[in-house]
């Protein structure tokens, strides 16, 4: 994971940086948009980034952790969206350290950040999870797959597979949708991505 967050930092131009930003979240999230609640809730926003996702929740009335690893991007989005309700932490998956115990959301969002992880982080970073999410609160996780971009490893994802450790930690799917990228950069190299919502049972 660790060569990952070097990856960002890396290419965390001012130019990078404003084409991550523009990107709409309303066409990022059109797939799961209608399982987030109109109504203020709380929400940890894992891998944050410039804090693009987080701004629009905040826009909306939720309160946002946004949880961002890499400096550059965390400082960027810090400047960037600099809303009261929004607020930042600099921790990172598969253990999420740094997020107090017993604390819990009622969403908890991964936009492009499991592919990130080996299956083996992965099979710590789902039960961590869950623990972060409230009762009848819901996870909403895009999976990437195809080609990473250079300096930013990717691992192969199943969605079968994610479903699976999701039940196993109490998470009920809600929706599975395949999407085309909204980039087309991406589409051009054959990216398209799965998204996976879930609802916490127990």
């Amino acid at each position: 994971m660790q060569d990952v967050l070097e990856g960002y930092a890396a290419v965390a131009t001012a130019d990078f940086i404003a084409a991550y930003d523009g990107l709409s979240p309303e066409s990022i999230y059109e797939h799961v948009v209608d399982l987030i609640p109109n109504h203020s809730i709380t929400i940890a926003d894992i891998g944050a980034g410039t804090g693009r996702d987080a701004a629009w929740f905040a826009a909306k009335g939720h309160d946002a952790l946004a949880i961002e690893p890499v400096r550059e991007l965390r400082e960027a989005g810090q400047t960037l969206h600099p809303a009261a309700n929004i607020k930042w932490l600099d921790d990172r998956l598969p253990h999420l350290r740094a997020v107090p115990t017993g604390v819990s959301f009622d969403l908890v969002t991964l936009c492009a950040v499991w592919q990130h992880l080996s299956d083996a982080n992965r099979a710590i970073a789902m039960p961590r999870l869950a623990t972060l999410i409230a009762p009848s609160g819901i996870l909403i996780m895009s999976l990437r797959h195809g080609p990473g971009a250079k300096g930013r490893r990717v691992f192969p994802v199943s969605s079968d597979m994610t479903i699976e450790m999701a039940h196993a930690c109490g998470l009920h799917l809600l929706r599975r949708q395949d999407a085309d990228s909204v980039q087309k950069v991406n589409l051009s190299m054959g990216v398209f991505w799965t998204w996976l919502a879930f609802e916490k049972v127990r």
